[in-house]
């Protein structure tokens, strides 16, 4: 017999990669309790994008407005973004990837179709939206002040911006006779775009496009049919393509009209839309708030409230164009 009592060995525990609990040294255990326990601890958040990395630049704003709502990432939240690199048929893994892990919410800021998937995916995980048509006519929500449902987010107002964006390239360029219009032929807001642009009077010519190449082959065809001014649809399709679009239109040296300040800033001649940075920290706000329990149901979808015109004055210059002091005065900045 041995002269000392054993002492009784305490079971230790450790954390798999997937979060389950095991015991080391004895036999493996799951626990599903152990594990739902841990993941509530610090909540995930979904954050899909369909375009590339590159066009994910206002994911900064994103993290400011969760922090508004005391959420920091690497702290108390956890992000896992997903770019669909514009392959729309990869949207649907990754929605069933992200409800399979049972996030807390999905943010699909800047497409419809990544909003229906994700919507389509679950009827309970919290889904918040940024796009830039009417929510109610596209079926997202029931009514913009009570959306119903587990959707709710923020209208950038960009297909309600249509008209203004024309009635500027018209004040710029009064002489032209001939426009053009360049869209993402599977956008829903495509014919909207076009027909605000028909509404100008003036002669108008369809560009579309839904990739790289086939933008240019859209500037490839004002060779062939010049036109005086160009409005470009806000899609993500072209704010991926920023850099590939605003060259373009460089080199065929016609004015052109975006929906957002990131083509002036990177040379293209002037924008009108929200301000973007202010949409995507409502964004932030929103999941915040549904971490901490709000219904999507109760959260009333969000119209842009900040707008911006932005031109490029160094572009204007070089197309031989003099800004009237109308559109001056009425532009948030000038870049010179």
């Amino acid at each position: 017999m041995v002269g000392c009592a054993m002492k009784q060995q305490q079971p230790v525990f450790s954390i798999t990669r997937r979060g389950f609990v095991r015991l080391v040294g004895g036999a493996a255990a799951v626990w599903p309790g152990a594990t739902l326990a841990q993941r509530s601890a610090v909540p995930t958040v979904g954050y899909v994008y369909v375009g590339s990395e590159s066009g994910g630049h206002f994911v900064d704003s994103f993290r400011k407005g969760l922090g508004e709502a005391d959420y920091v990432e690497g702290r108390n939240v956890t992000i896992h973004y997903r770019w669909a690199e514009n392959q729309v048929e990869r949207i649907a893994d990754i929605m069933a990837e992200l409800v399979r892990d049972r996030v807390a919410a999905i943010v699909t800021p800047g497409s419809l179709a990544a909003t229906r998937v994700a919507r389509a995916a679950s009827p309970t995980t919290p889904v918040v939206f940024g796009i830039g048509g009417d929510p109610v006519s596209l079926g997202l929500v029931a009514r913009l002040n009570q959306p119903g449902g587990n959707v709710t987010g923020v209208t950038f107002l960009n297909t309600e911006l249509g008209r203004k964006r024309l009635a500027i390239l018209q004040e710029l360029v009064p002489e032209a006779s001939r426009l053009a219009v360049l869209v993402n032929r599977n956008s829903p807001a495509a014919e909207t775009t076009i027909a605000d642009v028909k509404s100008s009077g003036r002669q108008v010519d369809t560009l579309y496009a839904t990739n790289s190449a086939e933008i240019d082959a859209a500037f490839a065809s004002l060779k062939q049919k010049p036109a005086d001014a160009l409005v470009v649809a806000p899609d993500v399709l072209f704010a991926n393509n920023r850099k590939q679009t605003v060259a373009l239109a460089a080199a065929q040296r016609i004015p052109a009209i975006y929906g957002a300040r990131d083509f002036p800033d990177i040379g293209g001649l002037m924008s009108y839309g929200d301000n973007r940075s202010e949409s995507y920290r409502q964004l932030g706000i929103y999941t915040g708030r549904i971490l901490n329990g709000e219904k999507p149901a109760d959260l009333p979808v969000m119209r842009a409230a900040k707008f911006e015109f932005i031109i490029n004055l160094r572009t204007a210059t070089s197309l031989g164009i003099k800004i009237p002091r109308t559109l001056l005065g009425f532009a948030s900045e000038v870049i010179g």
